[in-house]
């Protein structure tokens, strides 16, 4: 396994872990169930380039979809809750009952909170855009701040953006 830092500029540094299969887990400098780097990790800069790249053009407001090798580790359910988090799209939200219906499982609200809390690549798998049914912000790995600075984020980004042109595909 591989690791290395990320400073993000808005949120505090994250931690990148990885290996040959793809990234596996991004961690907040203040998560509750934080994995520290285990003494047979080793530190590769060079092997999160790409990841680098596109978390700073994310951040700049330059990038709406990440396209990285992922192999986050989960139950089958909570691998398609992963699934359907990935298609909620940039700077738009999302309630619970949302996904659960998005998995045609319209009464796993609860569990789909249980998968999106267990979210091992947040940010890149956009755990932050699914609020409660009620429109409050709820419980994130790296604190409710930081959800809303992502959500801020991808708010003013969404707002500059030019509009697409009539008749675009």
């Amino acid at each position: 396994m591989y690791y290395d830092y990320f400073d993000t500029g808005l949120i505090g540094t994250l931690t990148l872990v990885g290996d040959a299969s793809g990234l596996r887990r991004i961690e907040f400098e203040k998560q509750q169930r934080s994995v520290s780097p285990q003494s047979d990790w080793r530190k590769d800069p060079d092997l999160f380039g790409p990841v680098k790249a596109q978390l700073a053009a994310y951040f700049k407001g330059e990038l709406r979809t990440f396209d990285l090798p992922l192999a986050p580790e989960g139950t089958a359910f909570q691998l398609r809750v992963w699934d359907a988090l990935q298609a909620i799209p940039y700077g738009e939200l999302r309630s619970y009952g949302a996904i659960a219906a998005a998995i045609d499982n319209p009464k796993a609200v609860r569990a789909v909170g249980g998968a999106n809390a267990r979210n091992p690549i947040p940010i890149v798998i956009p755990c932050h855009r699914v609020i409660g049914s009620d429109g409050r912000l709820t419980g994130f790995g790296g604190g409710l701040t930081t959800k809303r600075r992502l959500i801020e984020l991808e708010s003013a980004w969404r707002a500059t953006a030019p509009a697409p042109s009539a008749g675009a595909d």
